[in-house]
């Protein structure tokens, strides 16, 4: 992202001044349906992705990430206009997607990040007041357009909203950053796993698996799995993307180390 189109933006009404892209162009959804069925009858599950990404992160884009934070901070108007917009935006996006491919699709994706590795990236009354509810309209209303589970990506020190995310409608969650702030895998499980599905969290992708032995891949993938698997719930899958510094040989010993203790 190298122009944030409404970094000069000072009033209102310059924020209400930008066009959106449309949603409903045809270009998003032609081509996908056969895509879609093929995928199904190979016996796969369809993850549907949304348009760009969440509704916080859209902002940053637009915005600026450092006006993001002052508008969080100051411009409340300027928020609640841009979010509403923007949950609009999505919602017409998913209710054209899920009436053309709901019938296949088994998991709509949704991603904001809300926290850094150490802590929250505003207040849980900020995101309470602000986030949440415009994060809860849109959540539902996708899940009222098909029988979806609801994926939600947020790195970072999550923990204290995960409750919060729940309650909005979220089924999953990725990429259980278990690495960052009080996000201690074993706790998450016996916390939340009655409730989320926890889709990542298999390795530290930060360190073990870029800096380690393939031993310590390998103990790593069996201490996550542990603790994340017991009655279900647990989709295996790195935290991050595997960087390209990464040892072939640590890539092996963590697809062995799956293959070996990634059973029921």
């Amino acid at each position: 992202m190298y122009d944030h189109p409404l970094a000069a933006a000072e009033t209102l009404e310059d924020i209400k001044a930008y066009q959106f892209p449309d949603p409903l162009d045809d270009q998003r959804y032609q081509n996908l349906r056969p895509e879609i069925e093929a995928a199904v009858a190979r016996g796969k599950a369809v993850v549907l992705a949304g348009p760009g990404s969440g509704i916080l992160e859209i902002y940053s884009w637009l915005r600026g990430f450092e006006q993001f934070y002052i508008d969080m901070a100051l411009n409340h108007n300027f928020v609640a206009y841009m979010l509403d917009r923007l949950v609009e935006f999505k919602q017409a996006y998913w209710e054209r997607a899920l009436a053309e491919f709901g019938d296949l699709v088994s998991v709509a994706c949704e991603h904001d990040d809300l926290a850094g590795q150490r802590a929250l990236l505003f207040s849980p009354d900020t995101y309470r007041s602000v986030v949440k509810p415009r994060q809860k309209k849109l959540f539902h209303f996708i899940k009222d357009q098909a029988p979806v589970k609801l994926f939600f990506h947020s790195d970072g020190a999550v923990r204290p909203l995960l409750w919060d995310l729940i309650d909005a409608g979220i089924d999953i969650l990725n990429p259980v950053q278990f690495t960052a702030a009080n996000m201690d895998s074993k706790e998450l499980k016996e916390e939340f796993g009655h409730d989320l599905v926890f889709w990542g969290g298999g390795i530290d992708t930060q360190g073990v698996l870029g800096t380690g032995t393939p031993e310590e891949v390998r103990e790593d993938v069996k201490r996550n799995i542990e603790a994340l698997a017991p009655g279900g719930g647990f989709i295996f899958a790195t935290i991050h993307d595997i960087q390209a510094d990464v040892p072939p040989e640590n890539i092996m010993a963590m697809w062995e180390a799956w293959k070996e203790f990634g059973v029921y």
